[in-house]
């Protein structure tokens, strides 16, 4: 019996003692893959949703303009604002699969840390899975500046170089990475480190990416005088027309500008490695900044741009935001205005992004009010819109679908399962003109807009018509609608109104 119990607790030991080492084998993988800290923050931490959102963004990508790029400079925010640009960048890599991608970051998190940081680990974990290390690049980065220091703690809460890795993934699913933050701007420090890293990287397939935003917290029209310099400097190549690009604008007493690029150091340094890896000159891809997003405030913005260096030398050129002018609304552009409230929705449902609404008509770059209707079975589903714009007709389009979609008090949110059932109407609108008497009001033609005291609303044009109201029963129903008594528009009201082009799906089925 003794015995017995000997070869019990013997056994026990044995598969304790076995249990300790394989765990002790499993910590330091563990521990040498860090893991991600702004997934559901910056990106989706569903790996469907991120991958589709990625998907969405690199299949609305602007053109191979300088294609096998050595560089790319681009912005590092939270998908849904800077995503599309960041995939214009990497769109520029199409048909390439590159075998190393050296990752640029700029330090947010340890203010006193002024050298080079390389991450010491194996790789960077996100909901995609884990990107690997290049060692090899890592070691000889080690053994070829002595700026660098191979250390995680810079690392690890910083979100720039994060928010590329899971770009990297789906572009190039079978690169390595080496992540890297540069620790301060100082532009003897980039020159250095960014010679070793271009003279390690060339002739090899790999490619250098330098995470920065531009502008921060300028006005939208700021931020584009701000940041269009920035990104034409960047492709020079000049790394002092750069610093006084980024500069120079601070000494300009721009309201609530903090900074012209957060990553100045990637930036600097991306330029001379490429440099030393053959880069001819650089090509500014596109620009956007948070203004720009069906969601974004254009009082306080942050700027994006991409940038691809290249041994080509391409022709540097912005692409500028384009003023409008006051041409009617074409079929295509009623087409492709729908096209975009749908497609705004369902890509907020379905990968919590939103399209950036580019490549219109002068006709609908311009301010125009517009109102989003959304109708199930011929029922209002939602409906919000502005009467006064704050934002070009096209991305207006997209802020008020949402809204629409979303926001409607009067109903519950919108649901994907439900956008096969729902048609899409858009009512833009003319400017707003006051009208002395009730009676100057037509039916069918105006819109009407009603203000008493504080109380106020409208009706679009559409509604009466719909509704078979006369003049006095729509105004009667616009009383209700703002919570006055009926009858309250005979005596202390005001009205404006305004006329509406109407269109919906269905014309174009």
């Amino acid at each position: 019996m003794k015995r017995r119990y000997f070869f019990i607790v013997l056994i026990l030991i044995l598969l304790m003692s076995f249990a300790v080492v394989i765990q002790a084998r499993k910590e330091p993988e563990m521990d040498t893959v860090r893991p991600p800290v702004v997934a559901g923050k910056f990106y989706s931490e569903s790996p469907e949703i991120l991958r589709a959102a990625i998907t969405g963004f690199l299949e609305d990508g602007s053109p191979v303009s300088a294609p096998n790029p050595l560089a790319l400079i681009l912005p590092h925010a939270g998908y849904i604002y800077s995503g599309q640009i960041a995939a214009d960048g990497y769109s520029q890599a199409r048909g390439h699969s590159y075998d190393t991608v050296v990752i640029l970051g700029t330090n947010h998190t340890s203010p006193h840390f002024n050298k080079i940081a390389i991450y010491p680990g194996d790789g960077f974990a996100t909901p995609l899975g884990v990107a690997r290390v290049d060692r090899t690049i890592v070691e000889a980065l080690k053994a070829a500046s002595p700026d660098c220091v191979l250390t995680s703690s810079p690392h690890q809460n910083e979100h720039s170089v994060e928010v590329q890795v899971p770009f990297i993934q789906v572009v190039f699913p079978k690169a390595k990475i080496v992540p890297v933050i540069i620790g301060t701007p100082d532009a003897r420090l980039c020159e250095r480190f960014g010679q070793a890293l271009g003279k390690i990287l060339k002739g090899k397939n790999a490619l250098i990416v330098a995470s920065s935003d531009l502008s921060h917290y300028p006005s939208h029209a700021d931020a584009v005088a701000v940041d269009i310099p920035i990104l034409a400097a960047i492709a020079t190549l000049d790394p002092q027309r750069v610093q006084e690009a980024i500069k120079a604008p601070m000494n300009k007493g721009i309201a609530n500008l903090h900074t012209g690029a957060c990553g100045e150091g990637p930036i600097l340094t991306a330029m001379a490695a490429a440099k030393v890896m053959g880069a001819k000159g650089g090509k500014v891809v596109s620009y956007a900044n948070s203004g720009d997003i069906a969601i974004g405030d254009r009082s306080r913005v942050v700027g994006y741009g991409a940038v691809a260096l290249t041994v080509d030398a391409p022709q540097p050129a912005v692409v500028k935001p384009a003023s409008g002018t006051a041409d009617e609304l074409q079929p295509g552009d009623k087409k492709a205005l729908l096209a975009l409230a749908r497609k705004t929705i369902t890509r907020y449902l379905t990968t919590e992004t939103v399209p950036l609404a580019r490549g219109f008509s002068p006709a609908v770059q311009e301010y125009r009010g517009v109102f989003v209707t959304l109708k199930k079975f011929g029922n209002l589903r939602g409906c919000i819109g502005r009467l006064i714009p704050e934002a070009p007709l096209g991305q207006l389009v997209g802020t008020m679908a949402i809204q629409s979609a979303l926001n409607d008090t009067r109903f519950r949110p919108v649901t994907i399962a439900e956008m096969r059932d729902i048609e899409i109407e858009l009512s833009v609108l003319t400017p707003m003109k006051p009208v002395p008497r009730a009676e100057d009001i037509v039916v069918g033609r105006d819109g009407v807009l009603l203000q008493k005291g504080r109380a106020g609303a409208v009706f679009l044009p559409q509604v009466a018509t719909e509704q078979g109201w006369s003049r006095e029963e729509m105004l009667n129903q616009l009383c209700l609608k703002a919570g006055l008594a009926e009858g309250s528009w005979r005596t202390g009201a005001e009205f404006q109104t305004f006329q509406a082009i109407v269109f919906h799906e269905s014309e174009f089925k």
